[in-house]
């Protein structure tokens, strides 16, 4: 699949997620590690979005995690960085730090390097912490096609996930 129409799409499934939001009189915040603020950018690069963006905290380090989010230094010890368990503390701080309604959180790797047997370059874990809904996280293992293609991908796969919290899996605003 081209590049290009993997990512066209993208300022669409921004709107639509403002659009969910704000239907529902919700804010939204975003934690984000690999994606280092591009969730956020995407949503607030649409007109407007000012009205349902509450905050983003790019939290890349892991001393950043702990101090803004209140990521456990235990959880990251025992798991790392990249892990279901801190994907779920990241999107929880998020909420909590927060005058959101939903929160999206992202950690991965987007590469080059930095990838291992267990955590390979494209491991991406995503949060959504909502305040009317138990705590997800998912991940992905992405073609590593270079570490833009991973950071849109993870771009696109965390407003996916955010609309299939608001209820919204198929899409329809």
């Amino acid at each position: 699949m081209p590049e290009i129409y993997e990512f066209r799409d993208l300022p669409q499934l921004a709107v639509r997620f403002l659009e969910v939001c704000k239907a529902r009189n919700i804010m939204a915040a975003t934690a984000e590690s690999c994606t280092g603020g591009l969730v956020a950018a995407t949503l607030t690069d649409i007109p407007g979005s000012s009205a349902v963006v509450d905050r983003g905290f790019v939290t890349y380090s892991n001393d950043a995690k702990v101090d803004m989010l209140g990521v456990s230094k235990a959880t990251l010890y025992s798991h790392g960085a990249v892990s279901r368990e801190t994907a779920l503390e990241m999107a929880i701080g998020a909420l909590a730090r927060s005058r959101a309604g939903i929160a999206l959180s992202v950690t991965g790797v987007a590469g080059p390097d930095g990838g291992t047997p267990e955590k390979p370059v494209g491991l991406v874990w995503f949060g959504v912490a909502h305040n009317a809904r138990v705590t997800v996280a998912e991940h992905r293992i992405f073609d590593n096609r270079g570490r833009d293609h991973i950071r849109r991908l993870a771009v696109r796969t965390a407003l996916e996930l955010g609309l299939r919290a608001l209820g919204q899996a198929d899409g329809a605003p």
